[in-house]
């Protein structure tokens, strides 16, 4: 099946729930496919958010910071509003801080056969 067919509405209808993965960090899931796991949502980190390890994945993933900022603590680089990043599989990001408080909008694409985000510190 692949993501539901939605007309313009407002997110803030979708309960906001806790990252397990991440303590601190709560993501409101937009759409996804159950077939592929590939999923749409949006992540906020409140303001004084620090997240542990570096992260890679076994998927493509697309990130547009929509509100704030993020410093990626492993290359000492804040990334702001606006600013974007496409990152295949593998790519090494984070450990991140969130002076400020950031929202980020991300799009996942799993592999086939692949169902859950593979995290390594």
């Amino acid at each position: 099946m692949p993501k539901p067919e939605y007309e313009f509405f407002d997110v803030e209808q979708i309960e906001s729930k806790p990252v397990n993965s991440q303590p601190g960090l709560t993501e409101r899931l937009l759409s996804s496919d159950p077939d592929t796991g590939d999923y749409t949502r949006l992540l906020y980190f409140p303001a004084g958010a620090e997240t542990t390890g570096v992260q890679r994945h076994e998927f493509w993933e697309e990130v547009w910071i929509v509100k704030g900022s993020i410093h990626d603590l492993s290359c000492d680089q804040t990334f702001t509003e606006g600013m974007y990043a496409c990152r295949p599989p593998g790519m090494p990001h984070g450990p991140w801080r969130s002076p400020d408080g950031c929202i980020t909008f991300e799009v996942r694409y799993y592999k086939p056969g692949k169902s859950e985000p593979v995290t390594s510190s």
